[in-house]
Parts: structure tokens; C-alpha cells; sequence
């Protein structure tokens, strides 16, 4: 088996290191989690390692988060050896984050956790904050070597720093077993059928809070595994890269504060979300604290908002209606209005333009609705706000800088690194405040370096590669995107197009996705709905099947090329409730595609309806 992952490292394709999604166009979703391993298998049954091969394998999981090629056959390597399932083994690009997760279940079940470990415990693993902040409640054991690990009553977490990849068998007594590996990441071994129920909740933490070793780390680490030797990293000029990409960042935000990077946008979501939380704890002791959140946003913003609350006691979620009907602004004041009279600490979390109907609130108002004072019902100033503004879909607009829309309202913004930031070739996310919030910065990095979330070498080495032409992007697809629309309104005009205004694009609004609500027809509102449904379905099939080279059925957005196609409602809103979900076409294009043959596909499209 190790002799034929080596034939696999040797030859497998380019895009399994470089890209964030290999083959968008063999992605079942349904089956994400295991259509990839049971083809691979199938081709290590036949001894089969060819490039050709490999590079026919479907999708593996999805942008990294929940996994790729490499640290999916990396995890099959280890359970094989090991003699487990597959899924019991669980790879990380943090080192904490696994430990993490088996504390968050355990808190959520009412289950003790007992950790231990050899020598010290990582400098970042912060005893006090983990129950202070997070809520986790667990016992700390020192032991000299794991058979000093007794029976305990509640799961049994072993955590060990390791320098080479081995299959190394774990004593009855380990429920968890989590190696920690310098510069790479980490992997967890899940021990015994009765701990076998972890698996999803796990994976779901790195799908929402972290991301899965990256395919460079896992590389390394796979070479480590085939070859039995210690671990061989090569650094790159991290310090350069990484001054690069802050100066760049504060470049294109228009600011003078220092950013922070994340291995993905989610991460650095999660480290806002636990930074702001810790502070409202020293700030504001025993007040309760408020995420209000779009109840239609992008999924993994609403998902792990939720998540966050359903861990801690003093936080809750607050809907927050912005789109179609509901006007932004008029939501927030009425938000804060209500929270005011509560006397607890507001944290707003919202996209602009909004995802995915991709409206912008007027600005001049929603300043004036942030900076409101509002009274407690004992007649003290009620805290204000503070906005963290999704960028992801126009991240070189000017909000934060002196000057700017918001500047005097404390403000954090973030984006998702995965789009226009590295074209698709990376996940890492960063976040910039204003002046006004810099006091922060400080919380949310501690909670970064907490989760070990930072951004690795090689993202910071793709971010500072790619960021300088990002501008130049963004126009040249919006420029794209803009004729699409033009011509869609001009084919189908019963079609509802939700895209930006040429008022807005003058403003520096210029996103180079839009959504399109299709004309229906049907006796009444629910066959209306079907053929709605059907006929969205029909548009993407048609474009991906007669553009295959660039037209893909993802949400991806940002990309150097091609033209992505999604229904928010199955896609970005996989967990948002039902009611609030958005079963419309969402397209997105890039600066380099055939604009013409998608022109020309949507127009027979529009001759076959």
C-alpha cells in the first residue's frame, strides 16, 4: 500500500496542490465525503497510478475545509495501517482545533474529557481561556507515556508531538489521540466503534471553525509516511511573504491598522466571533451578548454563529432580515433598538453587497443607524455596536479608512481568501479594523493563535503573489459580468436579474457575480415553484455540459477563469432554514472566459423554453 501512494505522490496531477476544488466537474454533493476514497480505492485495487487516472477522480470534499485529494488519502493511509475506518482518522492545519472539537462535543453531551499529554502542552493551548471563554470543561493529566493513562469516566483525549508520520497503534485506553506535527498540522485518530458518533461532529468543526491539513502540508506529510522518516519541511520567506500581504491588505482596505491572515475565511471568522466574545466578557461582565445575522446569508456565517451560541450561555443569534423586501438599514435600528432595552453587547454580522441577492443598503443611513445612541431602560448610554462587514464579493471598496463610510463606527472586516484575493488558489482569509475598533485586534489575534488559525507559509506566499493584481481582476470581471447581465435582460426579459446598479458600479461596487430568478409558470404557487426549480437546474446543466472547460456547478466565486454557476438554496445555505433559503440561479464570472459561447448557450437556453 505505501509503495503505491508513492507511485500516487509521484504521479498525481498539478491541481491537487494547487487549486482549492479539484475537478468542480465531477462533484457529486450528496456523495462528497465518500465518492472520491471509493474510486481511489477502486484504482489501488487495480494498482492503478497513473496521472490519467488520478486526475479523472472526483471532487474530494470541498475547498479544503472538509478536505482534498491529498489529506484524504493521507487520513485512508493512516486508518488503513491502523486497520480502521477511513473517517476515523481526521487531519488538521491546526493543532489545537482537534481537541477542540472532542471538547465541544463533550460539552454539548454533558460528557467529561480528560487530556493528556507528554512533556508540555503547546504555548498555545490556553488552559484558562478554553474554559473561560469557549466553556469547555475538562482535566489536564501529565503522564510519562500513554500506558500511564488510566481509566477515566468520560472520553480519554492523548495528544503527543511527533516529527515523523506513523501508524503507531493506540492502547484501549485512548478514546482520542491527536499528533501534533511542527510546521504541518495535525492528524486524530478516533479510537473504538463506541467512539465512532464523533465523526461527523468533528468534521464539522473543521468544516466551520478550521480547515483540513492543506495539500502542500499533507504532501509532506505522505512523504514522510511512505519513505518512514521524520518529517521534512522547507520553509519559505515567511517574515517577507507575510509583510507583503499586511501591507497589501491595508493597500487595497484603504487602512492603517495591522490585518491579520487566516488559513480560511471561516477561520478568521471564528477567531472574531471568540475574540468579541472575550472581550464583551472583560467589558461588560455577566451582559448578554447578541450575533445579529442575515437568516439568509452565506451558510458557514449563519452555521457557525449558531454554533458558537449553542455553547455558551450569555450569546445568542438575532435574525436580522436584509434582502428582497427587507431593507438593512431599517432591520438594524429596529435590532438595536431591541437590544438596547436589553442592556446586552451587539455584534452585527452582514455581507455588502448581500449574498446572494446582492443589494447594497444605503450607506449614508446605515451609518447613521449604527452610530445612533440608544438608551437601557435605566437611562445609561447603551453599548455600541460593533459592525463586521463581509467584503468577500467587492473586497476593494473603501469602508474603513479615515474618512470613510465607517470610519466612526467600530468596524471589522474580513474576506474570504479563497476568491478574488488568491484566484482560487488558496484559502486564507484576513480581517482590517478601522481606528475606531483597534483596541480589538489585540482579542481577536489571541483567539487566531488560540485556534492556530493563522495562515500558513505557503498561503501567505500565494496571497502575496496574487493580491497586487487583485484590483485589476475585480474590474475586468465585473466589465464581464456587466455584459452578461445586458444581454440576459435583453434574451429573457421576464427573468429577474439581482445585480448592482450602474449608480453603484460608479461607487466602486463592481462584484462580478449576480443572481437570476427565472420566469415560471404553473396553475398555482406550488407547481410555479416546481418548474421554477426544474428550470434553474436545466440553465446549469446546459452550461456545464456545453462548456465543460469553464462553466462548473460550484459556488466559487473570484476564480482567474471560468464562469461558476450555484443555487444558493443547495449550496452556500446548506444549513439555513428552510424558509429563508434563495432557490435561484447564482452565476459568477471571472476576468478570462468565452463570453461570447455563454452567450450563446444561454441563448439556446432561452429558445428551449
Amino acid at each position: 500500500m505505501l509503495h503505491y501512494i508513492k507511485e500516487v505522490l509521484d504521479n498525481m496531477p498539478n491541481d491537487w496542490i494547487d487549486l482549492t476544488t479539484h475537478r468542480l466537474d465531477i462533484y457529486n454533493e450528496t456523495l462528497a465525503k465518500s465518492e472520491f476514497l471509493d474510486e481511489f480505492e477502486a484504482l489501488y485495487n487495480e494498482k492503478n497510478a497513473t496521472t490519467v487516472a488520478l486526475a479523472n477522480l472526483p471532487t474530494a470534499y470541498d475547498y479544503i475545509r472538509l478536505g482534498h485529494p491529498l489529506s484524504s488519502i493521507l487520513e485512508w493511509s493512516v486508518a488503513r495501517l491502523l486497520h480502521l475506518e477511513s473517517d476515523s482518522v481526521i487531519s488538521f492545519d491546526s493543532i489545537t482545533v482537534p481537541v477542540l472539537a472532542v471538547l465541544r462535543k463533550n460539552l454539548l453531551d454533558g460528557k467529561k474529557t480528560q487530556i493528556n499529554y507528554t512533556g508540555k502542552l503547546p504555548a498555545i493551548f490556553d488552559v484558562e481561556a478554553l474554559k473561560r471563554v469557549y466553556g469547555y470543561h475538562f482535566e489536564l493529566n501529565q503522564v510519562d507515556s500513554p500506558e500511564d493513562i488510566s481509566a477515566f469516566d468520560g472520553s480519554t483525549v492523548y495528544l503527543s508531538q511527533k516529527n515523523q508520520i506513523k501508524a503507531e497503534p493506540i492502547a484501549n485506553s485512548i478514546d482520542f489521540h491527536v499528533s501534533v506535527y511542527k510546521n504541518i498540522g495535525s492528524l486524530l485518530v478516533i479510537n473504538g466503534e463506541d467512539n465512532h458518533d464523533y465523526v461527523s461532529d468533528i468534521q464539522h468543526v473543521r468544516r466551520r471553525e478550521t480547515i483540513a491539513m492543506t495539500p502542500s502540508n499533507s504532501l509532506v506529510a505522505l512523504t514522510s509516511l511512505v519513505h518512514n522518516a521524520p518529517i521534512k519541511y522547507t520553509a519559505g520567506n515567511v517574515a517577507k511573504d507575510k509583510a507583503r500581504v499586511h501591507e497589501l491588505i491595508k493597500e487595497v482596505n484603504g487602512t492603517d491598522t495591522e490585518p491579520l491572515v487566516a488559513s480560511s475565511g471561516l477561520s478568521i471568522q471564528y477567531a472574531i466571533m471568540m475574540g468579541l466574545v472575550d472581550d464583551a466578557i472583560n467589558k461588560h461582565p455577566g451582559k448578554e451578548i447578541k450575533f445579529i445575522v442575515p437568516p439568509n446569508c452565506y451558510g458557514g456565517t449563519n452555521d457557525q454563529s449558531r454554533r458558537v451560541a449553542a455553547c455558551l450561555d450569555n450569546v445568542e443569534v438575532v435574525d436580522l432580515p436584509v434582502d428582497g423586501d427587507n431593507d438593512m438599514v431599517q432591520s438594524i435600528d429596529t435590532v438595536l433598538t431591541k437590544i438596547a432595552a436589553q442592556d446586552a453587547v451587539p455584534y452585527i454580522i452582514a455581507e455588502i453587497p448581500t449574498n446572494p441577492r446582492v443589494e447594497v443598503p444605503d450607506l449614508l443611513k446605515l451609518k447613521e443607524a449604527l452610530s445612533k445612541k440608544r438608551t437601557t431602560p435605566t437611562g445609561e448610554t447603551a453599548i455600541d455596536p460593533v459592525f463586521i462587514l463581509d467584503q468577500t464579493f467587492c473586497p476593494n471598496v473603501h469602508f474603513l479608512g479615515e474618512d470613510k463610510i465607517l470610519s466612526t463606527v467600530r468596524t471589522i472586516s474580513y474576506a474570504s481568501g479563497s476568491k478574488f484575493p488568491s484566484g482560487g488558489k488558496c484559502t486564507a482569509g484576513y480581517c482590517v479594523v478601522n481606528n475606531k475598533a483597534e483596541d480589538l485586534i489585540k482579542s481577536i489575534f489571541f483567539h487566531l493563535e488560540l485556534c492556530d488559525n493563522e495562515a500558513t507559509d505557503l498561503q501567505y506566499e500565494i496571497l502575496a503573489a496574487q493580491l497586487p493584481s487583485m484590483n485589476e481582476r475585480i474590474a475586468a470581471a465585473y466589465v464581464n459580468t456587466r455584459e452578461f447581465v445586458t444581454f440576459i435582460e435583453k434574451e429573457l426579459p421576464g427573468a429577474k436579474i439581482n445585480f448592482v446598479s450602474e449608480e453603484l458600479a460608479a461607487q466602486g461596487f463592481t462584484p462580478s457575480v449576480f443572481s437570476l430568478d427565472l420566469p415560471t409558470k404553473g396553475a398555482n404557487d406550488v407547481e410555479r415553484e416546481q418548474y421554477k426549480r426544474a428550470l434553474n437546474l436545466k440553465l446549469i446543466n446546459l452550461m456545464i455540459t456545453e462548456i465543460p472547460n469553464e462553466s462548473k456547478f460550484c459556488v466559487s466565486y473570484g476564480q482567474l477563469k471560468g464562469c461558476y454557476w450555484t443555487i444558493p438554496a443547495t449550496s452556500t445555505q446548506g444549513t439555513t432554514k428552510e424558509g429563508d433559503k434563495d432557490y435561484i440561479v447564482r452565476a459568477s464570472l471571472s476576468p478570462d472566459l468565452d463570453l461570447d459561447l455563454h452567450k450563446k448557450v444561454f441563448l439556446d437556453f432561452v429558445k428551449s423554453i
